[in-house]
């Protein structure tokens, strides 16, 4: 195959994944929120077991009205959504399923990952400053600041396993992780999940975009597949994050006939991850702003230079 060839292929699968994976996430969350809290609309689109929710919900969205505010900023407005989910495709093309089954290859491929999630802020941020709503600039405002408090703690969980490994490549860091790092990494992993979920303002840190605190925040004046777009960035965000968490954390592809069925062991932990995601959702209340914050500088980034310093003397007792 030529160098050409495998290109496009790799990039065809690359999006065909991410327009699959976030609905998958999706439809899973719509499922797994029905039978724990008791929820029976979900149950009834399409006759079997509400097979046709998330379908009637790509159809509610194409159906409404793409409205734009008089006085907001057109351009900026209407390219917020884009700036809010393509970081999150940059990102899925170089997380691996396998050694063989990744995007593209890259030595410091955790590197490029980090940096483009905190991309997606700007897109937030675009999103309230252009709706020329106060409401939506305060929302996009306190996202921006909870999104940087929990990008630091999420680094240096990050960090800690790239040292251990060694690399930071993501693939090397998969082939050098071994069972024991799930107690060794584990206040790392901790870190790295919570700042996740912080990071893709889900329950219990969804304050800048719930409805009781600020009326969907940046989103406010959306409407329509603009709107859906915003949404279809925060499943394709969890996708990215489960994966990563897979990868790192997990062992990737690590399991019983790994060289057959490693990219599927993969996404199986990854679909796990997805779903105690959604979990957190449906079991924890929502936090306060200052119990947000309180959260990443008096906890999580204190324990994640803790592991970072275990990890630091673990390295030069073992080399």
């Amino acid at each position: 195959m030529s160098p050409w060839l495998e290109a496009v292929v790799r990039a065809v699968a690359v999006l065909a994944a991410f327009l699959s994976l976030p609905l998958l996430v999706g439809q899973t969350e719509h499922k797994v929120m029905a039978h724990m809290q008791g929820r029976l609309g979900p149950m009834y689109a399409g006759g079997f077991h509400g097979w046709a929710q998330l379908v009637a919900d790509g159809v509610k969205f194409v159906q409404k009205e793409d409205v734009v505010p008089a006085r907001a900023d057109r351009g900026v407005f209407r390219l917020a959504p884009a700036v809010a989910l393509i970081p999150y495709l940059v990102a899925l093309s170089v997380i691996p399923l396998s050694p063989t089954v990744v995007g593209a290859t890259l030595d410091a491929s955790v590197v490029l990952v980090l940096a483009v999630i905190g991309v997606g802020i700007i897109g937030t941020l675009m999103a309230g400053w252009a709706s020329a709503n106060k409401y939506s600039l305060l929302g996009g405002m306190r996202a921006a600041a909870q999104l940087v408090s929990y990008e630091l703690p999420m680094v240096l969980a990050v960090a800690s396993v790239a040292l251990a490994a060694g690399t930071l490549s993501i693939v090397g860091i998969a082939e050098a992780w071994s069972p024991w790092w799930l107690l060794w990494q584990a206040p790392g992993a901790f870190v790295f999940l919570v700042a996740a979920l912080a990071e893709l303002q889900r329950p219990p840190f969804d304050m800048p975009v719930a409805d009781s605190e600020i009326v969907f925040g940046p989103y406010t004046e959306y409407s329509g597949l603009r709107f859906a777009f915003f949404l279809l960035a925060e499943y394709a965000g969890i996708v990215v994050m489960s994966l990563l968490f897979a990868v790192l954390f997990l062992g990737g592809w690590a399991g019983p006939f790994e060289s057959w069925l490693g990219w599927l062991w993969t996404l199986l932990k990854g679909f796990a991850v997805a779903v105690v995601m959604i979990w957190m959702r449906v079991s924890w209340p929502r936090m306060r702003e200052d119990q947000l914050q309180r959260l990443a500088w008096v906890w999580l980034v204190p324990i994640a230079l803790l592991q970072l310093a275990l990890t630091a003397v673990g390295v030069v007792m073992t080399s």
